[in-house]
């Protein structure tokens, strides 16, 4: 019997996966990867005689019995999952049943798209004075979100947020946004479009204009829309990096 990995894919651009889960790529005899929104030049990295499959016309029965099936026969699997497996992913339940069939796995983690976006716009999620908190989160759509997680409770932080999988809704995403008074139709917000893809694209504007800017650019999936003043121009200065501030690796030259 062999194990199951489940690899993070990263963001998109092939360069992006990380070393182990390269290796883990390279070693496998089956692979699973989410072909809707891997990027398929990572199947370049595969061997020759690997056996490949796409979970987009897959569902979780086929999934797990090429999974167990492969793995009870000795086989190393990687389940190949599109940025970080654990954003999203849908991997519990593909873990539960591995454990239920006594089948050992690990999971490579994956540069999510929510750092691809951040670093494609250059910007920083958590900055003093201005948020310390970061919310990773989608509105309801077919998949039910839990009544004390909406968006328009969410939003009553002001913090710093990353919407997933809500593109599609983006006149219904603003209203939600707007409605507790958290942010303010002036708030910055940006719209990373396939995040570090050769057609990335991404635009900034404010929350009173998020869904005409997106119907103008036709962005309507495959998006992450980000909200918060973090976007802005200000805030405070690093404290760790203060010369008058001590750490336990430099004496600053502040009052004493």
């Amino acid at each position: 019997m062999s194990k199951v990995y489940f690899v993070g894919a990263g963001s998109g651009a092939p360069d992006l996966i990380t070393v182990r889960g390269q290796r883990l790529l390279s070693e496998a005899d089956v692979v699973i990867y989410a072909g809707s929104l891997v990027n398929k030049e990572l199947l370049e990295n595969a061997k020759a005689d690997c056996e490949i499959h796409n979970s987009a016309y897959m569902d979780l029965g086929q999934i797990m019995e090429v999974m167990i099936s492969a793995a009870l026969k000795g086989k190393t699997v990687v389940r190949l999952h599109t940025g970080d497996p654990s954003i999203y992913g849908a991997v519990r339940e593909q873990i539960d049943r591995l454990a239920e069939a006594g089948i050992e796995y690990e999971i490579c983690p994956g540069v999510s798209s929510f750092c691809a976006a951040a670093a494609a716009l250059g910007k920083e999620y958590t900055l003093p004075e201005v948020s310390q908190t970061v919310i990773l989160t989608r509105m309801q759509g077919r998949t039910a979100v839990p009544e004390n997680e909406s968006i328009r409770l969410l939003a009553s932080h002001g913090s710093s947020m990353v919407i997933f999988l809500s593109a599609s809704m983006a006149d219904k995403l603003q209203q939600e946004l707007l409605a507790s008074g958290g942010y303010s139709e002036d708030t910055p917000c940006a719209v990373v479009y396939k995040a570090t893809w050769p057609d990335e694209i991404k635009i900034e504007t404010t929350l009173s204009k998020l869904a005409e800017t997106m119907e103008q650019a036709g962005i309507k999936k495959t998006a992450l829309i980000l909200a918060g003043d973090f976007l802005g121009d200000k805030y405070g200065l690093s404290k760790l990096y203060d010369a008058g501030f001590s750490t336990e690796f430099r004496k600053g030259n502040g009052p004493r």
